[in-house]
């Protein structure tokens, strides 16, 4: 998990990649996960993090930032604690969601963010930052 800090935006990417930021020096394509959930963009603010997930898609590993309002905790669940996503009203397309996690009295939406970003999505975002640079390099 990082803090927002200079993000590069990138031309020609889709318009929920927010850009590319050095991660150990490693361009990492950010992408603003409001815009990707079809929500209005939100409003930066000190508590806003970029969290660095590595997806496995078509058998590749892609590594991506993913922008959120904020993070309150990192915590691991036990399996037992997991359970497979309700199949009926739900507000959120189930395909997006791994499963429930519950922690005391509290639930927890796991998002399956493979689902989330399909080939296609991480190959425009992978060009658009090796775009990025190689414009730098040049």
């Amino acid at each position: 998990m990082l803090e927002v800090s200079q993000i590069t935006k990138v031309p020609t990417a889709p318009g929920y990649m927010r850009g590319v930021v050095n991660v150990r020096g490693q361009s990492v394509p950010v992408v603003d996960l409001r815009l990707r959930f079809g929500l209005p963009k939100g409003k930066e603010t000190v508590h806003t993090r970029i969290i660095v997930m590595e997806l496995e898609l078509d058998g590749e590993t892609a590594v991506l930032g993913g922008m959120a309002d904020s993070v309150h905790e990192v915590i691991e669940l036990e399996p037992g604690n997991i359970n497979p996503p309700p199949t009926i009203a739900m507000r959120w397309r189930s395909e997006f969601i791994q499963g429930m996690g519950k922690r005391d009295d509290d639930f927890i939406i796991i998002l399956d963010f493979n689902a989330v970003f399909s080939s296609e999505d991480l190959a425009l975002v992978d060009a658009a930052a090796t775009q990025k640079e190689e414009a730098v390099v040049a």
